[in-house]
């Protein structure tokens, strides 16, 4: 589909949220033969689609014929069941990415970055059972699956969350090679985690940011939310780094999060053939994974 005066992209960043999406805009923004949206999470294909394709082209107006990939990245799509077929429709030999994160550590980032923001709970237990989100963001086997349908293992890689984190330039370094593009050195200071966890200094002025963000989208200025989520002056006013009083995931809560996720870590793997459990500590049977007294929330709750 080719929308009159607009460029579609041909590469999109499809999830999972708090996994190093934040980095990766920062990082591919930097490379000269890449053009992103100047907003990120542009949430056509799970929350805007009715805008349509002339609109989606638009948001990537400012490419140019040096920009040998155009691209979007937006955490949500890998977990919206109705992205696939969109996508398929609207842009189906983009190259989508998705770096997978441990899902209970994902939960937990998810979670503190709620808090970061005044909403949920006291606790990240009572948030599993009150957010179901938390949990249905890491069933990574269903939601490739759903993919799968649609694009192959030449069109979606699939990479660690945990790589990026470890080697950033390296990881960069293969992903661009995968896209055919040109190496680019970054410099030391965009190695770093864009987004580190923070506090609010005020709960319930971050709580109305948030919300003032969102009621800004819904009026077609997405490109706006990005320049204001991206000034370090705004994260300075209104967050304070929590450095080593990082709340720190209890194992009881990390193994209810494996109970409930296992059969979707083992169909990722059967999916992507990369040793999530393996690289991730998981035990290697759901028995070792199920301790006594664990259960998933979500059942608690029915």
């Amino acid at each position: 589909m080719t929308p009159t005066g607009g460029r579609l992209p041909n590469l999109v960043y499809i999830g999972p949220d708090k996994a190093g999406s934040s980095w990766l805009h920062a990082a591919l923004s930097l490379h000269p033969q890449v053009h992103l949206s100047e907003a990120k999470d542009l949430y056509f294909f799970d929350r805007f689609y009715s805008r349509g394709p002339q609109w989606y082209a638009e948001q990537f107006r400012g490419s140019g014929p040096q920009h040998l990939t155009v691209g979007e990245v937006c955490p949500d799509y890998l977990a919206s069941p109705q992205a696939p077929s969109r996508m398929h429709e609207v842009i189906p030999e983009a190259r989508l990415v998705a770096t997978l994160r441990d899902p209970a550590t994902r939960a937990f980032s998810s979670y503190l970055y709620m808090r970061k923001h005044g909403e949920g709970p006291d606790t990240f237990r009572e948030a599993l059972s009150t957010f179901p989100d938390l949990l249905e963001h890491g069933r990574y086997g269903t939601q490739l699956r759903r993919f799968r349908q649609f694009y192959g293992p030449d069109l979606l890689l699939v990479g660690l969350f945990d790589d990026l984190r470890e080697d950033p330039q390296g990881f960069l370094d293969g992903l661009t090679d995968w896209m055919g593009l040109d190496r680019n050195q970054l410099p030391e200071g965009d190695l770093e985690a864009k987004l580190p966890a923070s506090r609010a200094r005020v709960p319930v002025v971050a709580w109305l940011v948030r919300r003032a963000a969102n009621l800004v989208r819904t009026h077609d200025h997405a490109t706006l939310v990005g320049r204001v989520k991206r000034s370090p002056l705004v994260h300075r006013l209104l967050y304070t780094p929590l450095g080593d009083q990082a709340p720190v995931l209890a194992d009881e809560d990390r193994d209810l999060v494996r109970t409930a996720l296992y059969e979707e870590v083992l169909e990722a793997e059967r999916i992507t053939g990369l040793p999530l459990r393996e690289r991730w500590g998981w035990p290697v049977d759901q028995a070792a994974a199920n301790p006594a007294g664990s259960a998933d929330p979500q059942r608690e709750e029915s």
